[in-house]
């Protein structure tokens, strides 16, 4: 190798600041996990091709959770792409991947969010019945222009830039035009300053209004909401999932499971065994 891999960690952070704009955070994180692995990992050189060996990083770090253990080599994969990129071959051994599980996602009861609507100024309003009955994510709904706003659909960019045309309720029609009428937007439904709401300002307004009944919510909890009132009350899969925007229909297969959850909740709470009552027969 031309540099050290300590020369290589500082370069590779202010690569991540500088071209990727990454956060302070995110840039500590980073950083602590390369100044942990950097000094346990065996390098070996073989002509034109240096190999990482993260044994002995593993075995130090193997105690801890999986998610973080998944992170920690998620920090180095990264590191060493960007080290083959400044004209290096290194490989890596021992880094085989970590199977985190997935949490289930966890979606806002109907009556809460009605309990949240009630007490909700005009634009709140707006915002958490646009998520909760168009399953938006925060950046769709942030970037949504009112020209992609019909009588009964609602044209969405999502994520790669793709398309997708969302049913409008006309219940959340009726607010919708309400809203455009008092506020009077240029090109985006929310605006401040004639320039597009930002996504921060919009999960404010989540976190404001659900703080009112006492609730901590965030804006894809109203899109899990969404979608798992779908499901529940039999839609398809494969339309959910188009109407989501999920590239795979794997990804919304996640709901489904959530739905399994909540009726073996439903089934220990109602069947008398679960209850503990032994008398039965």
């Amino acid at each position: 190798m031309k540099n050290s891999p300590l020369q290589y960690k500082k370069s590779f952070l202010l690569y991540l600041e500088k071209v990727r704009g990454y956060s302070d955070l995110t840039l500590k994180t980073y950083d602590e996990a390369l100044s942990e692995a950097i000094p346990l990992i065996e390098i070996e050189t073989k002509e034109k091709t240096t190999l990482f060996n993260l044994m002995p990083y593993r075995i130090k770090i193997a105690g801890l959770k999986q998610k973080t253990i998944a992170k920690k080599l998620s920090a180095i994969r990264s590191f060493v792409e960007y080290i083959n990129t400044q004209e290096e071959h290194v490989t890596l051994k021992a880094d085989e991947s970590i199977k985190v599980p997935k949490t289930l996602p966890k979606p806002i009861p109907h009556n809460h969010i009605m309990e949240a609507l009630n007490v909700a100024e005009p634009e709140e309003r707006l915002v958490v019945t646009m998520l909760y009955t168009l399953g938006l994510r925060i950046s769709e709904l942030a970037g949504l222009k009112l020209e992609d706003i019909g009588e009964e659909w609602i044209r969405v960019v999502g994520k790669g830039n793709k398309q997708r045309d969302i049913p409008l309720l006309q219940s959340t029609a009726k607010i919708l035009r309400e809203y455009v009428a008092q506020t009077h937007p240029k090109k985006y439904l929310f605006e401040q300053n004639s320039q597009k709401l930002s996504e921060n300002s919009l999960r404010y307004i989540i976190t404001k209004v659900f703080k009112r009944v006492s609730l901590k919510v965030t804006p894809h909890q109203l899109r899990h909401s969404y979608a798992t009132i779908l499901l529940n009350n039999n839609a398809r899969i494969a339309d959910v999932s188009e109407l989501l925007g999920h590239s795979s229909m794997a990804t919304t297969q996640i709901y489904t499971k959530l739905g399994s959850a909540l009726k073996m909740q439903n089934y220990n709470k109602a069947h008398p065994l679960c209850k503990g009552i032994d008398d039965t027969f």
